[in-house]
């Protein structure tokens, strides 16, 4: 009588956590040179180039049969496969268990599941809000106990 539908709850769950996808590119495809997009990619190629978004909302999502050969630039980067050059996160990086990157790792976010790689630096760094107004920032004074 008061039996919950597993089925049902199952697929809400994964619905909810799939974002939109803008862009897709298939594993059949095979690009050499950089690609430049906004919103949502969706990666289950091999990209020989760079993957660049100024995007202050982009997504790269790279599937597990997915290969970057080049340098990736978002706000918000979800690996599962192979990226052999540096990764610029201005946001978020979440990196599953399928996951290698072969260089630096620049974020401010990090997820990282077990299973998951990283061959090169992770370098942290603040989200810097474009909102705020450059003489808004308050310059700091001397440090330690005699400081004045």
């Amino acid at each position: 009588m008061f039996k919950k539908n597993k089925k049902r709850q199952v697929a809400a769950k994964a619905q909810v956590n799939r974002p939109k996808v803008d862009a897709a590119l298939s594993r059949k495809l095979k690009i050499a040179g950089d690609v430049y997009f906004s919103g949502i990619l969706h990666v289950e190629c091999t990209i020989e180039g760079d993957l660049i978004s100024d995007d202050e909302g982009s997504t790269l999502i790279l599937s597990d049969a997915g290969h970057i050969k080049g340098s990736v630039k978002a706000a918000n980067v979800m690996v599962n496969g192979r990226i052999d050059g540096n990764v610029l996160a201005n946001n978020k990086v979440e990196l599953y268990e399928k996951s290698r990157i072969n260089g630096d790792l620049h974020y401010n976010l990090l997820e990282m599941a077990v299973g998951s790689g990283v061959n090169g630096k992770l370098v942290h760094h603040e989200l810097v809000s474009h909102a705020q107004p450059v003489g808004s920032v308050v310059e700091a004074g001397p440090l330690g106990r005699n400081a004045k």
